[in-house]
């Protein structure tokens, strides 16, 4: 009997032992290719020698000292490294210890921005349907995946949503991408409008949205109108690249693919690669120097923000893609795994749509290719598929909802920088056998 509080009440996972560059290896000896790098953390696979070393070194020398007293030099240097490579406005970082954390910071910074700079009546927020931005409250409340949130609303703070940038489910017969980027973009000053500019604080997105969705890319122009619509409104834009930024589509920070700089920029997952928990928020001068020339201080904070050792892990972990030459390893990769799900999938019957960029890449599964009616989702096709997946020595990520919040199927793949040609090739062979016999078990 395990005396944890498991996820599944119901079910008592495999336990993991080890790990070998990009498998997990359980009890039993069974090795499980981590095709999704758990939830898109496992950037350098299980087991990369500079990164377990670095935190060896660092325990060594300072396990933790509490930011309210100290700072520390993995610290100092990890936010260098960090700003010298974000895009041009991003001037300084602050840490917490994951994703969830980072979002929360965002969040207080925003409201904490607009009472520093005289303009306390603001205090919407508004984002976009199937998104995710974390299971704390506060970012809980900011998503916009409607499963996640049933349970908790009456608990959650009010805010704002306005509709996603998903081509596949939303663009209409004889739209061109331009006219719908723009049309879905300008919802967004519709809703601050209807709100009262005077009365937004902030506007969230994840660039390309993870998990509730599936590596959902924005139309080309959509950000940019976004940005534009901010600009004139006064309203802080905030990215969400918890899951798709450090590096994972192939550029360190995600929105430099669409050409837009937010005013924050909130990161984790693969910022330390799972090696140490840790996340951050980056701020512009503008919301920094608010703080600074203002109060002197942030309302918030947290005991192990900035810990020592994770930071001294994230540091290797950067380094490490840097010497090693990985983003170019997932430009090559990603174009790869998307190409060999193009073959294996682009004619199956039951997918409708492969997308993503770079190592962060997703098929949607349909009943109806022409139709694209998805699965009844008392099915739990999802589910069905990981358990298959499993079986065959591979973790994946299946979620459920990709529509709605209750209809749709999607798989998500997210493989460590670190893999090749083969492993890109068995990914894919393993991917396909698990979709056809899970597609297969529906039949029963």
């Amino acid at each position: 009997m395990s005396h944890v509080f498991h996820r599944n009440t119901r079910v008592v996972p495999p336990v993991a032992a080890s790990g070998d560059g990009i498998y997990v290896i359980d009890t039993n000896g069974n090795r499980y290719l981590d095709a999704s790098g758990g939830a898109a953390v496992s950037c350098l696979g299980h087991s990369h020698p500079k990164v377990t070393q670095a935190i060896k070194d660092q325990v060594d020398k300072l396990a933790f000292t509490h930011t309210g007293f100290f700072t520390s030099q993995p610290m100092e240097d990890l936010a260098d490294r960090m700003v010298a490579a974000a895009p041009d406005g991003l001037e300084s970082v602050y840490f917490v210890s994951g994703g969830s954390e980072a979002m929360e910071a965002a969040l207080k910074l925003a409201r904490q921005y607009a009472v520093e700079i005289g303009q306390p009546e603001r205090h919407h927020y508004i984002t976009r349907r199937q998104s995710y931005h974390g299971n704390t409250l506060g970012a809980l409340a900011a998503g916009g995946n409607m499963w996640r949130r049933e349970m908790f609303e009456p608990v959650l703070i009010d805010t704002h949503h306005i509709a996603p940038c998903f081509a596949y489910r939303e663009q209409r017969d004889g739209e061109s991408e331009a006219e719908y980027g723009l049309r879905v973009a300008n919802e967004l000053e519709e809703k601050i409008l209807e709100l009262g500019p005077e009365t937004v604080a902030a506007f969230l997105a994840e660039p390309v949205v993870g998990a509730t969705a599936g590596a959902v890319t924005a139309v080309p122009g959509y950000f940019k109108r976004i940005r534009e619509i901010c600009d004139q409104y006064g309203v802080l834009l905030i990215f969400d690249e918890v899951m798709c930024g450090m590096g994972r589509i192939g550029t360190l920070y995600a929105c430099e693919e669409e050409g837009v700089t937010p005013d924050i920029l909130i990161c984790a997952k693969g910022l330390g690669a799972g090696y140490q928990p840790i996340g951050a928020a980056l701020a512009s001068e503008k919301v920094y120097g608010a703080i600074r020339d203002g109060s002197g201080a942030f309302q918030h904070g947290h005991t192990y923000m900035g810990h020592p050792v994770a930071c001294a892990a994230a540091l290797a972990v950067q380094t490490v893609i840097e010497e090693e030459g990985l983003l170019a390893n997932v430009k090559a990769m990603g174009a790869r795994l998307n190409g060999a799900l193009q073959s294996r999938f682009g004619n199956h019957h039951h997918v409708g749509d492969i997308r993503g960029r770079g190592l962060f890449q997703a098929i949607e599964l349909v009943a109806d290719r022409a139709s694209k009616t998805p699965f009844d989702p008392a099915l739990n096709l999802h589910a069905r598929i990981k358990k298959e997946a499993m079986a065959l020595g591979m973790m994946c990520y299946p979620m459920g909802g990709t529509i709605d919040g209750r209809q749709g199927d999607h798989v998500l793949l997210a493989p460590p920088f670190i893999v090749d040609a083969s492993d890109i090739d068995e990914i894919t062979d393993r991917l396909g056998s698990a979709v056809d016999a899970a597609i297969a078990s529906t039949a029963g």
